[in-house]
């Protein structure tokens, strides 16, 4: 399997958006790109949901089940959302379909749910999940004030696991950094001993304007 995990150092920082622009990057570049994530929360926020992006992203025709197989409405842990909805994450389903989705095109990226701790059953985590695929991990992280600490235990986190942590996108990475984002940029890329890149903030609706990320992944 040719591809890549794109986990972050918690919610909101952009892991959606980096996976989107790995995607686009690589499908730009001519190959068949397919997307898959385990699960998905907030469909009830309104919006364009994260395999939506994904699949656009990666210009791929993958219907809905063959991205995401659990989708839930409140914006809640996958495990309470399958709690909720009366069901269970099935693992064996999400091997399967991560399997089949990259079966086909020459590169797969998958985004997790969250952290690599988020558990998608109360026994199996993101990062089991993650290990099992045994693809090369992305981490999105803020570049702002205490992400040093949340980056660095998510690499400590990944390789405790025997995962690779091909590298660190820090965003948005705004056009003038200040000192902080600067001496962030530096340290996590010291002490993680790791390759931290960075992305600006980029428009949703014109992949088009996006920038190139050609990340030493999958090659």
């Amino acid at each position: 399997m040719r591809g890549v995990f794109v986990t972050g150092t918690g919610t909101e920082v952009g892991k959606t958006v980096v996976a989107a622009v790995i995607a686009r990057s690589r499908a730009a570049a001519g190959e068949r790109v397919a997307v898959f994530k385990p699960a998905v929360s907030g469909l009830d926020e309104g919006g364009e949901s994260d395999h939506s992006l994904l699949r656009r992203a990666a210009r791929s025709s993958q219907p809905d089940d063959e991205i995401v197989p659990y989708r839930y409405g409140p914006p809640v842990s996958p495990h309470l959302g399958a709690e909720l909805a009366g069901e269970t994450i099935d693992r064996e389903r999400l091997l399967d379909t991560a399997r089949a989705a990259a079966a086909g095109p020459d590169f797969l990226v998958c985004e997790g749910v969250g952290g690599l701790l988020v558990p998608l059953t109360l026994g199996y985590l993101v990062r089991d999940l993650a290990r099992e695929l045994a693809l090369p991990v992305v981490i999105a992280a803020a570049p702002g004030l205490g992400t040093i600490n949340h980056t660095l235990m998510t690499i400590e986190s990944a390789r405790a696991a025997g995962l690779e942590v091909a590298a660190v996108v820090l965003s948005p990475w705004p056009p003038e950094p200040s000192v902080v984002e600067a001496s962030n940029r530096k340290a996590i890329e010291r002490l993680g001993q790791v390759l931290v890149e960075v992305m600006p903030r980029i428009e949703l609706g014109d992949p088009e304007s996006w920038p190139r990320m050609n990340l030493p992944v999958g090659d």
